[in-house]
């Protein structure tokens, strides 16, 4: 079963929240409607802006473990490789 790592944000540039799932349409629907965390309920963050998909849990936990320990400047680099417009993908995973 896949899982996923994904990061949010406020908006482009701003707070940014890092987490793992195995069912990233849910997750991210929990943020949007501030079922989720509370971190991300009062700093609102809830903007998909980066997502991968793992083959397993361990492999994504890792990998959510690496960007956690890696600078800001080195997520907003991230982001930006394949967001620049930090756009919310939450429209693009619900077709």
């Amino acid at each position: 079963m896949s899982s996923w790592l994904y990061i949010l944000a406020s908006k482009p540039g701003g707070t940014l929240y890092v987490g793992v799932t195995n069912d990233l349409l849910r997750r991210v629907w929990e943020h949007k409607e501030a079922a989720a965390s509370s971190f991300t309920k009062r700093y609102g963050v809830a903007r998909l802006v980066y997502y991968e998909e793992h083959a397993t849990a361990p492999l994504a936990i890792q990998r959510e473990k690496n960007i956690k320990h890696w600078s800001r400047e080195w997520k907003i680099d991230l982001i930006q490789s394949l967001n620049p417009e930090w756009r919310d993908l939450y429209p693009d995973i619900c077709v």
